[in-house]
């Protein structure tokens, strides 16, 4: 292949001609509005994207019973329902949950509006008096604007509010995706290298080096030729190992930083841990090397539940409870925690310990474990 004469013709030095990796890394702000985040991260980060539905799937499917025997209201809880408000709690730190009644007034169904929708009106005292959802318009369309009271003239609340802790805010909670947006950018990031690497024949890049014997330059015409041709038979994964031929002053000059010079995996393994730690759960249960912070999978699975799946259920069940107390006094939401595998070991212990303790009634030990007391108990602390 000749790509140029023996002397080439004289003009104005040119930059070297090399595919770099600097446009992956190159400076870009990260994501500042929630949608770009939620783009970033549930669609297009497989890290985030598992931990979301790792937890909001877990709660979904949790058991949960409603005390004082009250299946309409326990009916009320899909595990669609469950997975969305736990979903947007783990995103936003808020979630809304519209209750709408039939024609007995009594709560019908539960709806779950999107939390960046969603604008709080505040009274003269700073109490939250309505919530205002709009919705953008779409094409020449209108934006569509509901204004929801936070309760009725009989005081029963119209929207449940739920929100993560947020230092900073009166109305507002803090979720988890602004904390971890820089893990997110690095780990996309990292993904985008690994592309770029496979699309520039899986070689680090470098400079084709011009230095002929009597100082010429490439001319324009030859830049541009070069360029094309080099593009063409060398670049991509199918011309992937094809030897390069040099002629005429040209050399190879490798100019990219190794994998090792980066410490390349260990930033990526390091941003996937950030991102996990983020959304409380355990780097091992991603499937995430040399992470030995647990003994066994079994541990790590009974560490996600103790520490994320169960305060979020019970967060969740809490305000949904009390605010359908206002049509069901006395109702309570939780989880039947018997029901659930990863803490069966703790509830076998508990067992055991509980039927070893000789100086407890049978009475004592229905109520250590969760149980109604008897009628036979019932009538026995009577006449105590």
């Amino acid at each position: 292949m000749k790509w140029f004469g023996r002397k080439a013709a004289r003009a104005t030095g040119r930059p070297f001609l090399f595919a770099g990796w600097r446009h992956v890394f190159a400076a870009e702000p990260w994501p500042r509005s929630y949608e770009a985040q939620v783009r970033e991260a549930c669609l297009g980060n497989p890290v985030a994207q598992r931990c979301v539905r790792l937890v909001a799937e877990s709660v979904a499917w949790a058991p949960v019973f409603a005390s004082e025997a009250r299946p309409a209201a326990a009916a009320l809880l899909t595990p669609a329902l469950l997975e969305t408000v736990t979903t947007y709690l783990l995103l936003h730190g808020n979630a809304y949950v519209q209750i709408l009644q039939d024609a007995a007034a009594l709560p019908a169904e539960l709806f779950a509006l999107r939390p960046e929708r969603v604008t709080v009106e505040a009274d003269g005292a700073g109490w939250p008096a309505a919530y205002c959802y709009k919705v953008p318009s779409t094409g020449s369309g209108q934006a569509a604007q509901m204004r929801i009271a936070a309760r009725d003239g009989l005081g029963r609340p119209g929207i449940v509010h739920l929100k993560a802790m947020h230092p900073l805010d009166d109305h507002y909670g803090l979720g988890c995706l602004a904390a971890a947006a820089g893990a997110i950018a690095v780990h996309n990031a990292a993904a985008k290298w690994n592309k770029a690497l496979l699309d520039n024949a899986a070689r680090p890049s470098g400079a084709l080096v011009y230095e002929p014997g009597d100082g010429a330059a490439l001319s324009g015409e030859q830049y541009d030729r070069l360029r094309a041709e080099m593009e063409a038979q060398f670049s991509g994964t199918d011309n992937a190992g094809r030897p390069l031929l040099l002629e005429g002053g040209l050399k190879w000059q490798a100019m990219s930083l190794t994998p090792a010079d980066m410490d390349f995996i260990g930033l990526k393994a390091g941003a996937a841990r950030e991102i996990a730690l983020a959304f409380g759960v355990p780097p091992l249960l991603l499937g995430l090397p040399s992470d030995v912070t647990y003994a066994n999978y079994r541990e790590a699975n009974r560490a996600l539940w103790r520490q994320t799946v169960l305060p979020m259920a019970d967060r969740i069940l809490r305000g949904l409870s009390g605010a359908l107390a206002s049509w069901w006094p006395g109702l309570r939401l939780q989880v039947d925690l018997d029901q659930i595998g990863a803490l069966s070991g703790e509830r076998e212990r508990l067992w055991r310990q509980v039927r070893g303790a000789d100086f407890l009634t049978d009475a004592e030990k229905r109520e250590m474990l969760g149980f109604a007391p008897t009628p036979a108990d019932e009538a026995a602390r009577a006449v105590a």
